[in-house]
């Protein structure tokens, strides 16, 4: 989950770096249909790569996915980026309240104080002002919503296919989602440059989303989701080492935070599983 949380950053790095002509349907279709092209020709000459467990499961997935991913980046766009990214990272919230309503599982005490911290430390690190405006504000909600459902899914998934399957589903249905919007002002790397950019997006998205999906064989959904709340430790570091960006106290508390989150979830976990 770790390893995940670090490649997302990359990726988002790259996003954030590439020409603003690119818009969400340029990045979501590069993203998810270069991620399709690789998944097939590298497992595709052992048969159909299509072939899974529950298949309808899968699409569903895989469109939740991209509904998930497309909210997220339009709503990065209309609000500022603390309000967008502390609203969409309270997913692990929503993902244990699907947990339970769909496979009734219960979530410990442990569990909700670190889901509440994860969020706290969230807000903290991006210094969280409920600013701009109410449709922006509803699309980070339903990425949220829609992220908790996707992570929840993954975990029931995961169970009886391989992290490849599911990853080739989401960028299936991501490429079909994403091209009307794409192939309306389509757009191509100009430059070398540009093009080793939208390639490392595409390679790290890949290497994210698999090690991400592995993960969850070993963790609840919610569980994941707080995990994958470093990507934003991440992506602060990175702004401080290479953008200069200030380390400030808010930094230090709102890390420590989230950090601490994981750390109450795994102490939690192990407290249950020695009780067991």
């Amino acid at each position: 989950m770790l390893a995940a949380a670090l490649l997302f950053t990359l990726a988002n790095i790259l996003i954030k770096t590439l020409r603003p002509e690119y818009t969400v349907w340029h990045i979501g279709f590069f993203r998810f249909f270069g991620g399709m092209l690789i998944l097939v020709s590298i497992f595709g000459f052992k048969g159909n790569p299509y072939k899974g467990d529950n298949i309808r499961l899968l699409i569903i997935r895989g469109c939740f996915g991209s509904i998930a991913f497309t909210s997220l980046i339009t709503a990065i766009r209309l609000l500022p980026v603390s309000t967008a990214l502390v609203i969409f990272y309270s997913y692990p919230a929503f993902s244990a309240i699907c947990s339970f309503l769909i496979y009734k599982e219960r979530i410990s005490m442990a569990g909700i104080l670190s889901i509440g911290a994860m969020i706290a430390g969230v807000a903290v690190l991006f210094d969280f002002h409920p600013d701009g405006g109410a449709f922006g504000q509803t699309l980070a909600i339903i990425g949220s919503v829609f992220a908790g459902l996707t992570v929840t899914l993954i975990r029931s998934l995961r169970q009886n296919n391989g992290p490849v399957i599911i990853y080739l589903y989401l960028c299936t249905m991501g490429s079909l989602v994403t091209f009307p919007g794409f192939i309306t002002n389509p757009i191509f790397p100009v430059t070398i440059v540009e093009g080793l950019m939208v390639m490392g997006i595409i390679l790290t998205s890949v290497m994210a989303q698999l090690l991400m999906n592995q993960g969850f064989l070993y963790c609840k959904g919610w569980e994941g989701g707080v995990f994958m709340s470093t990507e934003v430790i991440f992506t602060a570091l990175v702004g401080i080492i290479f953008l200069n960006d200030p380390a400030t106290l808010k930094f230090w508390i709102g890390g420590l935070i989230v950090m601490g989150s994981g750390l109450m979830l795994n102490r939690g976990k192990a407290a249950s599983e020695k009780s067991d």
